[in-house]
């Protein structure tokens, strides 16, 4: 059998789906849905995620410049799906999920309480790239679930039943193959 060439496309599957929520500067709240996020840098800590400026959390970002990601679950995924569907400007999103938005300690925008991980971002750069625009952040905090530490201080995420974009559907991930470098060591 052999390979099937297609148009250029992304291809990058599969990606992290998370909830990113954000405040305008008039005090609404709202969450969307962004398959396309992900690290930019360690030192000092980025992450980017690429939106269509005409979604309606778009210009809350550009006006605030803050905006927090919020890891998604398997018990999220209705909740994660709802927000990538629905606008906020038809809907209280936080209202219609039942998700609770928390105080962050460094932003204005809230975080997602049932979410295990949350990273609050300020805006460092937008890049306008076509369909998207990618806005560039710096990490400014990041808050985890203690239910998921294990007697190490180590976050388990897997036991949080993450989940992930795939084509259309979401996909439950969590199944730990080995840790770093495990496969380059003799068994």
């Amino acid at each position: 059998m052999g390979k099937l060439s297609w148009k250029p496309g992304n291809m990058l599957y599969p990606l992290p789906v998370v909830l990113v929520s954000v405040v305008s500067k008039s005090g609404e709240k709202n969450i969307f849905t962004v398959a396309w996020a992900g690290t930019v840098c360690s030192d000092p800590p980025m992450v980017s995620i690429s939106v269509r400026p005409k979604r309606h959390s778009y210009h809350m970002i550009k006006e605030t410049g803050e905006f927090v990601i919020n890891l998604t679950t398997k018990k999220l995924a209705f909740a994660t799906d709802y927000c990538g569907v629905v606008s906020g400007k038809d809907v209280d999103k936080f209202r219609k999920t039942g998700l609770t938005p928390i105080k962050a300690d460094v932003v204005k925008a809230p975080m997602i309480e049932e979410s295990p991980v949350n990273i609050e971002c300020v805006v460092e750069d937008i890049k306008p790239l076509g369909t998207h625009d990618m806005f560039l952040a710096k990490v400014v905090a990041v808050h985890a679930d203690e239910k998921y530490m294990d007697k190490k201080k180590r976050f388990r995420f897997e036991q949080a039943e993450p989940i992930v974009y795939s084509h259309g559907a979401y996909v439950a991930l969590g199944e730990t193959l080995g840790t770093f470098g495990y496969s380059v060591r003799k068994k």
